[in-house]
């Protein structure tokens, strides 16, 4: 005989599984599309009030969640030690998930080894948090999509690090293409971005944006604020830091000498390279008034 707790979960299983998802996504694609139309035409009140419609859509809740609770970092949890691994634990996290009483917890903070053996710091957010974030960030990808450079790679739907190399390829592989090349990397990107200038310019719920950026983390069982910076670890902060880069590759073009100068720009998240006819054009380009 099963008991009351094991009849509901069940039925929350019985739930999740009958989803329609072809329709949940065409539901969602639908209004992101409608915020990028309202982005082109500058359109900002329109844009808020879609995006609040589809943060509130179940459609884009239950998206989120099957998103969170399948991806690579699925069964590494935070800080509270709770993961969704059973449809029934999903269907009830669509159900509960709300701006209303939002509170986000604290980071928790683990380290990664990098290609030169230093460690990078990531941050992992409790899975809740982790779905509110993919929630907005169904709302923030369609103003990303729109206004970020036509040659950024990294961090975007549909492109690839394929597409960087191809797009270097086209840019490099010609008798008369630039002969110098510059490659960057902007130092400690995702920790360096301010708080407030995200808060002012990224056109996205504030109350939820200023907790997800403020929450801190906790290392070794020490709580450490967060002044600035967007965490490496947050299903977001990519898309935080493509539209604190937008307008890059303008700028680059904007300070070549002349239209024969052959300035092209390919960007992936933070690392770029920049072609020129010349060593002079690249290192002393002219003055920016």
């Amino acid at each position: 005989m099963m008991t009351s707790p094991e009849v509901s979960a069940s039925s929350d299983d019985a739930k999740w599984q009958s989803i329609n998802w072809k329709a949940i996504k065409q539901h969602v694609l639908k209004l992101q599309m409608r915020i990028a139309k309202a982005i082109r035409e500058g359109k900002r009140g329109k844009v808020k009030a879609l995006q609040w419609i589809l943060t509130h859509s179940k459609s884009a809740k239950f998206l989120t969640v099957k998103r969170v609770s399948q991806n690579k970092g699925s069964k590494t949890p935070g800080i509270d030690g709770i993961i969704w691994n059973t449809d029934s634990r999903r269907m009830i996290a669509a159900n509960q998930l709300s701006r209303k009483a939002y509170k986000t917890k604290q980071l928790r903070r683990i380290y990664i080894p990098k290609k030169n053996g230093k460690l990078r710091p990531l941050g992992i957010p409790c899975m809740n948090d982790r779905a509110h974030q993919a929630l907005y960030l169904l709302a923030l990808e369609p103003i990303s999509e729109t206004v970020a450079d036509a040659n950024s790679y990294g961090f975007r739907p549909n492109r690839s690090t394929a597409d960087a190399i191809q797009q270097c390829f086209i840019c490099m592989s010609r008798k008369a293409s630039a002969n110098w090349v510059l490659e960057g990397n902007i130092k400690s990107c995702f920790d360096r971005i301010g708080h407030q200038w995200l808060i002012d310019n990224i056109q996205l719920d504030k109350r939820m944006l200023k907790q997800w950026l403020e929450c801190g983390f906790i290392d070794k069982g020490l709580f450490y604020k967060t002044e600035e910076g967007t965490p490496q670890g947050g299903i977001i902060s990519p898309t935080l830091m493509l539209l604190t880069l937008a307008s890059l590759e303008q700028l680059v073009k904007s300070i070549a000498h002349k239209t024969g100068d052959k300035i092209h720009f390919i960007g992936y998240a933070d690392d770029f390279v920049i072609t020129g006819t010349s060593k002079e054009v690249l290192v002393n380009p002219k003055n920016i008034s």
